[in-house]
C-alpha cells in the first residue's frame, strides 16, 4: 500500500528529526530481528521517541532504563524470558552517553558475566539528549556546548575495550552501509552470549550538518577511516568488512559539520595522524589475526 511504514520497529509517528541516523538504525535492526524482539533503553534520544505516556512509537516491548542500566535491565529480561520458555532477542540500545560514560560499569559486568543479550551502542558522539555536552566519544576537535572551542581529548575506542572482555562477537557498523549493518545485526543473532554492536549514527542538530547529508556522512566516514567497518570474533578473529582502497582526507569528513568549524591547523593535522595510524594497526590485526570462519 502506497505510503505504508513497513519498519518492523519504528513506527512513523515518532519524534525523531529529519535525517536522524538513529531511526535508520532502530529500522535496520527490526529488518532483521523481527516483531519478537524486546528492548531496554535507557536516557537517550531513543526513549524520546515514541512520544509520551500511553503512546509509543515502538512497535516490539519497551522498558526505559535509567541512564546506567540497559544492560542489566536487558539481562533481566533475558532471564524471566528464558524462564517463561518465550523466544525472541533482547536488545539494550543506548547511546554513547550511556555506553561510553554512565552506562560502562554496568556494560562491563554484563560483558564480563556473558549475558546473551544484544547490546547496541547508537553514537552520535555526544549527549544529544541532555544539551549536546561532550562525551568520551566526541572526537577530538569536535565544538560542543561543555567544549565550545572544541573537545581536547581523543576519542575512547570502546569496540577495543570491549573486545577485551573477550566476548564473542564486537563489530562497528554504519547506517550508511545497510547491507554490512544488517548482515552483522544477523550475525550477532546466531550467536550465544554478549554482542556488541557499536554504529556511527549521524546527529542533525548536534553535528550542525544537513538532514541530506546523514547517508553521505556515514560514508565518508568509512572512507576516510575515520569509523573504519570491522567485526571482531572471540577477541582474537578480524576482519574488516568494508576497505577502502586509499583512505580519504579526514577534512572532506569534517566540512559538511559545523561542529569542527573552528578546529586549528595543528589539531586536524593531530586527527589526521591518528586516523591513519588506527587504520595501519586495524590492518595489522587484520593480517596477523584473521577470521578463520565459523
Amino acid at each position: 500500500m502506497a505510503g505504508e511504514n513497513r519498519s518492523q520497529l519504528l513506527c512513523a509517528e515518532n519524534t525523531n528529526c529529519a535525517g536522524c541516523g538513529m531511526s535508520l538504525a532502530l529500522n535496520f535492526i527490526g529488518d532483521v530481528l523481527g516483531r519478537k524482539m524486546k528492548m531496554a533503553i535507557p536516557a537517550c534520544c531513543g526513549v524520546v521517541t515514541p512520544h509520551s505516556f500511553p503512546y509509543s512509537a515502538y512497535k516490539v516491548p519497551v522498558m526505559a532504563a535509567t541512564f546506567a542500566s540497559s544492560s542489566v535491565v536487558a539481562s533481566a529480561i533475558k532471564a524471566v524470558q528464558d524462564m517463561n520458555g518465550e523466544t525472541g532477542h533482547v536488545v539494550a540500545f543506548a547511546g554513547d552517553g550511556g555506553t561510553f560514560d554512565i552506562g560502562m560499569a554496568c556494560l562491563s559486568g554484563t560483558a564480563e558475566r556473558n549475558e546473551d543479550i544484544i547490546y547496541v551502542c547508537y553514537d552520535n558522539e555526544v549527549y544529544g539528549n541532555t544539551g549536546a555536552q561532550r562525551s568520551s566519544a566526541t572526537p577530538m576537535g569536535a565544538s560542543t556546548t561543555t567544549t565550545p572551542g572544541g573537545k581536547a581529548e581523543r576519542k575512547k575506542d570502546i569496540v577495543a575495550i570491549m573486545a577485551e572482555h573477550r566476548v564473542p562477537y564486537a563489530a562497528t557498523l554504519s547506517v550508511s552501509y545497510p547491507e554490512d549493518f544488517m548482515r552483522k545485526v544477523k550475525t550477532a543473532s546466531e550467536i550465544k552470549g554478549f554482542k556488541f554492536l557499536h554504529i556511527l549514527s549521524p546527529c542533525i542538530p548536534n553535528w550542525k550538518s544537513e538532514p541530506s547529508d546523514t547517508v553521505k556522512l556515514g560514508r565518508l566516514a568509512v572512507e576516510a577511516g575515520v569509523f573504519p567497518l570491522y567485526e571482531i570474533f572471540n577477541r582474537s578473529e578480524y576482519r574488516i568488512t568494508v576497505k577502502p582502497e586509499k583512505l580519504r582526507p579526514v577534512s572532506e569528513y569534517l566540512a559538511l559539520q559545523k561542529r569542527f568549524a573552528k578546529v586549528p591547523a595543528e589539531t586536524l593535522a593531530l586527527y589526521q595522524k591518528d586516523v591513519t595510524q588506527n587504520w595501519e594497526r586495524l590492518l595489522k590485526l587484520e593480517s596477523v589475526f584473521p577470521f578463520l570462519g565459523k
